[in-house]
């Protein structure tokens, strides 16, 4: 009798979650994974800067691994952060949550399972590499509820979405991340601040009227003339960067593209259309790919 009721019990389980499998999805935006990129380049450049070249295989796995399980786990947390938020945006109306298709006990496994998951990884690199991914978790699971807080959640989202340049360091050497990697930190959670302004311009209106914060409200109409400065920024510490990682012409000119790329973010976002704004987000996706592209190159040429 036993058996007849845990097989129930059973069966029903892989029924709700063959039936919920789509919503959980949707929560993890596993159909958007720019955010996942935006994470993985720099943790990309790191890789490649401590190891100087092609990193250990193993690591290069759980970084990657790491980066999508955890980037999910943020857009998890994230939802039910805004659960009672998303439902009077437009662009977010239709989230799980938003529309009542999952509850906050599921996502909070989902959260949990994620973050379990991602941290199994993490054990098999070093302790001092497990002792930075408490802080990762922190980060993920605090920049939610930073926007009710504060005008600068943008910050926090880039102390996180940085956080993989200082573990990759760790992984890798085994030690401490050295100065050069804490400017390359800087750097990314700069043009964190810079790109997601971009994003939360699109959702500026309805945030408005909400009262969700964010820098994009902070800067008002200043915002163009702030994001460029924080690019310019962004390209500027990279440049210094460069000689302490002893980089050769080849990192430069995917500084070059760089730069470039966000002129036209620029230009996009001129009359703040929210569509173009949202463009000038994803365009960084080639940001990342540019400078990756110059670090890889320089290591091949250098070899």
């Amino acid at each position: 009798m036993a058996d007849y009721f845990s097989g129930r019990l059973m069966n029903a389980f892989f029924q709700h979650l063959k039936k919920q499998t789509p919503q959980y999805l949707a929560l993890m935006r596993v159909d958007r994974p720019i955010g996942t990129y935006l994470v993985l380049w720099p943790t990309l450049w790191a890789l490649w800067l401590a190891a100087e070249g092609v990193p250990a295989f193993d690591l290069l796995i759980i970084f990657v691994l790491g980066t999508v399980l955890m980037r999910a786990a943020g857009c998890v947390i994230n939802d039910f952060a805004d659960r009672k938020i998303d439902a009077h945006v437009s662009r977010t109306k239709q989230r799980p949550f938003a529309t009542g298709a999952v509850t906050e006990k599921e996502a909070l496994l989902l959260f949990a399972s994620l973050c379990l998951l991602a941290f199994g990884l993490v054990l098999f690199t070093n302790m001092l590499t497990v002792l930075f991914a408490f802080v990762a978790v922190a980060l993920a699971a605090t920049y939610p509820f930073m926007k009710r807080y504060t005008h600068l959640p943008q910050v926090v989202l880039g102390a996180a979405f940085a956080w993989g340049i200082p573990m990759a360091f760790t992984a890798q050497t085994g030690e401490l991340p050295p100065p050069a990697a804490w400017l390359l930190y800087i750097g990314v959670l700069i043009w964190t601040v810079a790109y997601d302004t971009f994003y939360a311009m699109v959702d500026r209106e309805d945030d408005l009227k909400i009262g969700v914060k964010s820098t994009a409200i902070l800067f008002g109409d200043d915002d163009r003339a702030i994001t460029a400065m924080l690019q310019i920024c962004v390209v500027v510490v990279l440049l210094m960067a460069g000689p302490r990682f002893e980089m050769s012409f080849i990192y430069y000119a995917g500084l070059i593209v760089a730069s470039g790329l966000f002129i036209y973010q620029q230009q996009l976002i001129r009359y703040r259309q929210t569509d173009n704004c949202f463009k000038a987000f994803l365009n960084n996706n080639w940001v990342g790919v540019a400078i990756f592209v110059g670090i890889v190159l320089h290591f091949l040429l250098e070899a």
